[in-house]
């Protein structure tokens, strides 16, 4: 069970690692564009709005990197339970508020590499 804890743990900070490289870089490019479904004016009107967004991602995939590194059955476990767990909470907050799809991007993954790491 560790090492699925481990490899769900760092898929997740890979995807949150995306999130931000797709809000900070190319919000208002065709790829960040077409990711998030957006229009080119209303883009280039949320772009600060985005670029503050990406920067939260980051923090997430720097909690997760630390907790990796620390070892997911050792110290780094509280690490992962708490930046799971924002990762949680966030995705579910934005299923609620913004798209069922991030219930699926971002909450679900997220959980999962939780019960991994509690299982371990």
């Amino acid at each position: 069970m560790l090492m699925v804890a481990i490899v769900l743990s760092a898929l997740v900070a890979l995807l949150h690692l995306y999130f931000l490289v797709l809000e900070m870089f190319f919000w208002t490019k065709p790829l960040g564009r077409k990711a998030f479904g957006l229009k080119a004016d209303f883009a280039e009107q949320s772009k600060a709005l985005a670029a503050n967004q990406g920067l939260y991602n980051g923090f997430l995939v720097a909690g997760l990197a630390y907790g990796l590194l620390l070892g997911a059955a050792g110290a780094g476990k509280p690490w992962l339970v708490f930046f799971l767990g924002c990762v949680v909470v966030a995705g579910l907050f934005g299923a609620a508020t913004v798209s069922k799809k991030i219930l699926f991007v971002q909450a679900l993954p997220g959980a999962l590499a939780l019960a991994a790491v509690f299982a371990v």
